[in-house]
């Protein structure tokens, strides 16, 4: 019994071998017109990315979802004021077009601050509508464009 057992694991493993010999001597074969256009037309990105005051409701509304959720505070932005754009698309145009803005917020703390933040092309939810990414100076608790905010500029 033990002869057959080890016959037939040799079977197997020269079997497997003269397959990947096989496999890994064939020419790879480019592919034909219709498997490189059949839904692989990648992303078309046009361009549309709305002013930097479109996005001012959706940061202020983040915020404070942010603050009351996730650092069980009650601080809310109050007033905005200086909004202006400080580059757009600043990559190559095969990126995802962004317009990156920068701003002063009043915080119900009384102390007004920078914000810096990104309107992106198809960066909502699942890809749909515009995506906003945002970063309070002094109030990124978690670090995430840390130092300063200075990864939420281009």
């Amino acid at each position: 019994m033990r002869d057959f057992s080890t016959a037939f694991k040799t079977f197997g493993a020269v079997c497997g071998a003269l397959l990947a010999t096989i496999a890994a001597s064939a020419p790879a074969k480019a592919a034909n017109p219709l498997e490189m256009n059949f839904w692989l037309s990648g992303p078309k990105y046009e361009g549309r990315v709305a002013p930097c005051e479109a996005a001012v409701p959706t940061i202020v509304s983040r915020f404070q979802e942010k603050e009351s959720t996730f650092w069980n505070s009650t601080l809310t932005i109050t007033g905005v004021a200086n909004v202006r754009e400080i580059a757009f698309r600043p990559w190559q145009s095969d990126n995802i077009p962004r317009r990156f803005c920068t701003g002063s917020v009043m915080v119900s703390d009384g102390k007004v601050r920078t914000v810096n933040y990104s309107i992106i092309e198809d960066g909502g939810f699942a890809g749909y509508d515009q995506g906003v990414e945002f970063c309070v100076v002094g109030l990124d608790r978690n670090w995430a464009f840390n130092p300063a905010c200075r990864a939420a500029k281009p």
